[in-house]
């Protein structure tokens, strides 16, 4: 298991980084060529700035049982098609029972910006929404290790 993060915009590297060094788990984090990432423990890969490129190389990367970090519910979508879990940025888990509507939204939302219209402000990030993101992560952990019979953290 490994988790791979859609790091250009993620707010909660920090948090990932974290948690996948108490539990040992490899963290790779894909960012486009107008970001710079080093944080000592992941393995970064650094993609050009085309549409999506960053999307289509972490897609690339997902075996079963990876853990994917991401906003984008397109990508949340195939990693669950590959066999991963994928957990966005506010700890919410991404599944087959959510992941119809989810991109139902998305397809409106673009639809009304291309008309010109909203869909709403976006509110700042608290400290309420790292921490619902960090016990998400953590959850979602526990369930693989558990499902691969490796023992709980220490």
């Amino acid at each position: 298991m490994k988790i791979l993060v859609d790091a250009d915009a993620c707010p909660v590297k920090k948090i990932i980084v974290k948690t996948a060094k108490k539990y040992g788990i490899p963290v790779t984090m894909l960012i486009d060529t107008s970001h710079v990432l080093e944080d000592g423990y992941s393995t970064v890969i650094t993609v050009d700035k085309g549409r999506d490129s960053a999307d289509f190389r972490l897609v690339n990367l997902i075996e079963p049982g990876d853990l994917v970090v991401t906003q984008d519910f397109g990508v949340a979508a195939m990693s669950l098609s590959r066999g991963a879990s994928a957990l966005n940025q506010n700890g919410m888990v991404y599944s087959d029972n959510n992941m119809g509507r989810l991109l139902f939204e998305r397809a409106l939302g673009q639809k009304v910006r291309r008309a010109g219209g909203r869909m709403g402000k976006n509110r700042k990030r608290t400290a309420d929404d790292d921490a619902s993101f960090e016990r998400g992560l953590v959850r979602l952990i526990d369930r693989a290790k558990q499902s691969e019979g490796i023992g709980n953290h220490g």
